[in-house]
C-alpha cells in the first residue's frame, strides 16, 4: 500500500538583497488550505521572519501531535472508549547534532484527554498511548525522541 502526499511551497524575492529578503511563503496542500510559512524568528529575526506564520519546526511539532492523536482515537475506539475532548500542547526543543547541523532533538506531547464514557485506569490509558504511538506515520518517520507525558 503506497500513499502519496504533496504541499506546493511558493516563494518569491522581494527585491531585498544582501541577505535582507522576507522569508515568508505560502503552503498549499492537495485539499486546497493555505497555510503562511516562515522561518522562525529564533532562527532569522523579523522583519525578515513573520511570526505570525507557521515555521517548518513549529509544523512538525503539529505533525507529530495531530499523528498521535488520530492514532489515539483509532485505537481507543478499538479498545472500547470514547473519547470526549483531546487537547494537546505539545513542544519541540532544537540541538545541536554535530557542529553546525541543528535538528529537532525532542517532542513533547501532554494529551489531556477526557472520556465521554468510563475512562480507562492508568495501565490501560500508557498502553493506548503505547499503542498510538506505533502506529502514528509521523513518529515512525523520525528518529527524534517523541515522549508522551499525559496530562492529569
Amino acid at each position: 500500500m503506497s500513499h502519496k502526499h504533496y504541499a506546493k511551497i511558493q516563494w518569491s524575492n522581494d527585491g531585498a538583497a544582501n541577505g535582507r529578503y522576507s522569508r515568508r511563503h505560502s503552503w498549499t496542500f492537495d485539499g486546497g488550505a493555505i497555510v503562511p510559512g516562515s522561518s522562525s524568528p529564533d532562527v532569522v529575526p523579523v522583519p525578515m521572519s513573520d511570526p505570525a506564520a507557521v515555521d517548518p519546526e513549529e509544523a512538525l511539532v503539529a505533525a507529530a501531535s495531530s499523528c498521535h492523536m488520530l492514532s489515539f482515537l483509532w485505537v481507543a475506539h478499538k479498545a472500547g472508549f470514547e473519547v470526549g475532548s483531546y487537547v494537546d500542547e505539545a513542544e519541540g526543543e532544537m540541538g545541536r547534532i554535530s557542529p553546525g547541523r541543528m535538528a529537532v532533538v525532542r517532542i513533547v506531547l501532554r494529551p489531556r484527554i477526557a472520556f465521554a464514557g468510563a475512562a480507562p485506569d492508568a495501565a490501560t490509558l500508557d498502553r493506548l498511548h503505547h499503542e498510538a504511538h506505533e502506529a502514528c506515520f509521523i513518529a515512525n518517520s523520525l528518529s527524534s525522541e517523541i515522549v508522551i507525558e499525559p496530562a492529569a
